[in-house]
């Protein structure tokens, strides 16, 4: 099995568990609230829907924000497009000038608009100008695909992605609360990243250069957002040769991309000839065991420490 067709090997390697080994159930912001606020609709506020799609630029389609431009003949559109469509008005072809619409701009102060991502579960209502700011940083927004193999531009609630990772990116899925894979590369200078998946948690293994020195490294992140992603613990270990290297620490939110945690250093690092060594033979291939386990913790009632709930 070790050859170079295959880069990572876990299913032969993975560790079976119990049901009684499970992770703690997730936070219902990990279940499909698509349909959570059917109830709301846009009906029932005829007057500021209307006014809403005033506000829409009909080139980009998103909400206009001051300044808002028109032409001679009253069309409007963002200042983004102004640029995008030579100073000519998309709807009747008239040169545009530098004509505000500032009735507009005024009527957009006095709304109250709920959160884009109403129909994800936000419940939120705010001002106008102030609804863009909430929606970069909304609990509901959707999460861009953890795959780090390469740069996939796949967004949706957790749900969907790990469907995703399993469907289109033939990530490895495991359930329970350890892990034990083996990496293996006939050529340690052409390391691939690798994924897997335990639960809801995503196990990375990277390659990349630390200064002058080439490294890999190895982390976990949590599929939901960083306050819950806080409330877990994860235990690592990479070795081989009866060497190893142990890390413990917090996993990371999928808010943060693989690059941005790789580029923290907050995972386990270990040098490429380290990893070598740990390889055995004559070190010119590459072979390591990457193990682990994941817990919660929990609020301890009496000393209010937090106590390891093992699984």
């Amino acid at each position: 099995m070790e050859s170079d067709s295959i880069d990572c090997m876990a299913s032969s390697d993975v560790i079976d568990d119990d049901d009684d080994h499970q992770l703690p159930p997730l936070s219902k912001t990990h279940s499909n609230n698509r349909n959570s606020n059917s109830t709301v609709s846009s009906a029932a506020h005829p007057s500021t829907t209307s006014v809403h799609e005033l506000l829409e630029c009909p080139v980009c389609t998103n909400s206009m924000y001051p300044p808002i431009h028109q032409c001679h003949n009253g069309h409007t559109l963002c200042s983004t497009c102004k640029t995008r469509v030579h100073n000519r008005c998309p709807t009747c072809r008239q040169e545009l000038g530098d004509i505000r619409c500032l009735a507009l701009e005024k009527v957009a102060e006095s709304l109250e608009l709920p959160c884009k991502f109403m129909s994800l579960g936000c419940p939120e209502i705010f001002p106008y100008y102030s609804k863009l700011k909430h929606e970069a940083l909304c609990n509901f927004r959707p999460y861009n695909c953890p795959y780090a193999g390469s740069e996939c531009a796949v967004v949706g609630d957790i749900p969907f992605l790990v469907a995703h990772l399993r469907d289109d990116h033939k990530v490895d899925m495991h359930t329970g609360c350890t892990f034990n894979h083996r990496y293996v590369k006939s050529n340690p200078q052409e390391v691939e990243n690798a994924t897997w998946m335990l639960t809801y948690f995503c196990l990375h293994f990277e390659a990349f250069q630390l200064g002058m020195a080439p490294v890999y490294m190895a982390f976990l992140r949590f599929m939901g957002d960083e306050i819950e992603a806080r409330s877990y613990s994860y235990s690592l270990e990479v070795g081989g040769n009866g060497r190893k290297l142990i890390w413990e620490g917090t996993p990371r939110s999928i808010r943060d991309s693989h690059r941005k945690v790789r580029d923290s250093h907050d995972g386990l690092i270990i040098q490429r000839n380290m990893a070598l060594f740990f390889s055995g033979g004559d070190r010119k291939e590459l072979k390591l065991r990457v193990t682990g386990r994941i817990w919660k913790e929990e609020q301890n009632p009496e000393g209010g420490a937090c106590i390891p709930n093992l699984c």
